[in-house]
């Protein structure tokens, strides 16, 4: 009996093609929304999880002052010292690696081009802290470390912009009034976790930031220390470690708010991950609202079916259907129809996502669960607002239905 309403529902829907089509428009559109919304949402949330975990597998970054403030109490809080850093690798159990760093923006400068950029000072183990790999070249040998010898590794970006046909390594180029020599370049990264472009960037010896550019030599301060938490070792935990151990090196007296902080990178990732869920979350609600009304417009077409095929109906209620058949052969359309747009919908949000996806550069996410929820409850659509329809055609007097012109 379903097979047989079945067949008669896609005969129908067959025999007013365009009048189906124009009915399940709403849940056509409202399906392909959220199935695209939720796709966009998923990879955007696995682009910002990556971009994050690029800069650095269980990274901490400890610089002065408190929040996104510069200050404390209207004065720069002071910068680090080198023996800061040195005191928490040998001090804090869960730190595998500390990095300190200095940064310093100019002209970078290769025979005729030119490009404003960041310099920052290292020591090679920023580049285990940061997960960050050598593409061509090499790292900063001991004596470069040591001396503060003008050697540079330059990021992807710089690369393209001032070598374009050259060879890097071994070139000498200029960063503000400093030559030095290209001994390496770096991996690509792309951007990061907070729209910056992370390859475009040029490293040198801490030393030769200090000494050479920033003219620091004596107080030998740095601005920021990246520090790499051991695997299995909790960051929070590790996070408390390195804060008492500043308090106690900084001369904070206890009730005196901190003037240094130190920022999670997993902590970041897993806010903004869960700030564009929630974002998904609305706005697929807001998609789905749409289909609701793709529901009310098939129970008006249904309704609008019932008036018209009432001398069909009343056939068939006297010559013996019963009213649950009758009831059957119109919900089955109702559904047929709701579903036959969940399934356009479908297909459409496929190649909405994919265009979509490589148009903002995001992964495409997949989710068959999305999917069938969404065609799941596309059907639900025509059950709910099908049943209407169906049971006014089942309640259908024969003899009055034959009468009807």
């Amino acid at each position: 009996m379903i097979w047989n309403a079945l067949l008669l529902a896609l005969r129908e829907i067959r025999r007013n093609l365009m009048r189906a089509f124009l009915t399940t428009l709403g849940i056509v559109i409202g399906v392909a929304a959220v199935i695209t919304m939720v796709t966009l949402g998923h990879g955007a949330t696995r682009s910002i999880q990556a971009q994050v975990q690029s800069l650095g597998s269980n990274l901490l970054i400890l610089r002065p002052g408190r929040g996104f403030s510069a200050g404390t109490g209207g004065s720069n809080p002071p910068d680090f010292k080198l023996t800061d850093a040195e005191a928490i690798e040998r001090e804090i159990v869960g730190v595998r690696a500390v990095a300190p760093s200095a940064q310093r923006f100019g002209s970078a400068v290769f025979l005729q081009q030119n490009w404003s950029t960041q310099a920052t000072g290292v020591t090679n183990d920023y580049f285990s802290v940061t997960n960050w790999e050598i593409a061509e070249g090499r790292m900063f040998s001991e004596s470069e470390q040591e001396s503060g010898r003008a050697a540079c590794i330059i990021g992807d970006t710089i690369r393209n912009k001032l070598f374009a046909g050259h060879d890097p390594i071994g070139q000498k180029m200029r960063f503000r009034s400093v030559t030095c020599e290209v001994v390496g370049t770096l991996k690509s990264k792309g951007q990061g976790g907070f729209g910056n472009d992370q390859d475009d960037v040029i490293l040198v010896p801490l030393k030769t930031m200090l000494r050479r550019i920033w003219g620091a030599s004596s107080a030998q301060e740095i601005p920021t220390i990246y520090l790499s938490a051991k695997d299995g070792y909790d960051t929070d935990e590790v996070s408390a470690d390195i804060t008492a151990l500043m308090r106690q090196r900084r001369n904070i007296q206890s009730g005196q708010l901190d003037n240094f902080q130190i920022v999670d990178t997993k902590q970041i990732a897993q806010t903004l991950s869960g700030t564009t869920r929630i974002l998904t979350t609305l706005l697929g609600a807001v998609a789905a609202v749409s289909m609701l009304v793709g529901g009310i417009g098939i129970m008006n077409i249904m309704l609008v079916s019932v008036t018209e095929r009432t001398r069909e109906i009343g056939t068939r209620l006297a010559i013996g259907a019963l009213a649950r058949e009758v009831l059957l052969q119109f919900l089955v359309e109702a559904i047929a129809l709701s579903a036959l747009g969940g399934l356009i919908g479908i297909a459409l949000a496929l190649a909405a996502s994919i265009s979509l996806s490589n148009l903002m550069k995001l992964p495409f996410q997949f989710d068959p669960q999305i999917n069938l929820l969404a065609f799941l409850f596309s059907a639900a659509i025509g059950v709910l607002f099908g049943y209407m329809p169906a049971r006014r055609a089942a309640q259908l007097d024969p003899i009055e239905a034959l009468r009807h012109e």
